[in-house]
């Protein structure tokens, strides 16, 4: 199967006063399509840091990554900004939702970022549509109107989750996903990551919990910022 993803000898250091912290030495990964990757490794031992530069967020000291042969390096501007709103879907930790927006607001968000006022006008009904169905899959149809602070965290995690893919990603990244969740609410948010992958989509997930790499495809662990197959 054709990797989408492609890092090679990924390094990223920051400084600290007069010393400098290297966090990643040397990585290589490459990640398939249609594959469930877990990432597993100790709290601060670069997960986060590696998932945030294969999907353009931050950008590495030393190395490339390529996605469906296109190095990330030489994307600016619009490109780039079109490459973090369409090509990957991110949900974090700690879900980022506005609190002054409703759910279905907020799974709206970046497909009205992604368009201008007369795009937006072409594309409302059938993204709105879109929205709805995420929504009613992750067990949200009634919550459409309610604002995040009014939701369980399961809730909020399963908002970001339809959030990350309304503009249907290649990729979904996602970085502890179940990190800031109890056991029984984080297998739930499991079980609609795994329903996901059955039906195609490509997962990257970060976690210090090794219990849930068993729901995984393939687990790689990163240890003093180099990755070790499993």
């Amino acid at each position: 199967m054709t990797a989408i993803i492609k890092a090679r000898e990924i390094h990223k250091s920051y400084k600290m006063g007069k010393s400098t912290l290297d966090v990643l030495r040397g990585v290589d990964l490459s990640v398939k399509k249609g594959e469930f990757l877990v990432i597993v490794g100790a709290s601060g031992s670069g997960k986060s840091t590696l998932l945030h530069i294969l999907g353009a967020l931050d950008q590495p000291t030393k190395g490339s990554v390529e996605f469906d042969g296109i190095r990330l390096n030489t994307l600016w501007g619009r490109k780039l900004d079109r490459f973090r709103n369409h090509t990957v879907g991110f949900v974090f930790q700690f879900y980022h939702l506005l609190n002054e927006l409703s759910v279905l607001e907020n799974v709206l968000a970046p497909a009205m970022a992604s368009t201008g006022t007369l795009g937006w006008l072409t594309v409302r009904k059938r993204t709105i549509n879109r929205a709805e169905k995420l929504l009613e899959q992750f067990g949200l149809k009634d919550r459409l109107g309610h604002k995040p602070y009014e939701l369980s965290g399961g809730e909020r995690q399963r908002t970001a989750l339809a959030r990350a893919l309304i503009n249907q990603p290649q990729v979904l990244l996602a970085d502890e996903p179940t990190g800031n969740l109890d056991s029984r609410t984080g297998s739930g948010i499991l079980e609609s990551l795994s329903t996901l992958h059955q039906a195609g989509q490509t997962i990257v997930m970060v976690t210090h919990d090794e219990r849930i790499a068993g729901r995984a495809g393939r687990v790689i662990r990163l240890t003093d910022g180099r990755v070790q197959e499993i």
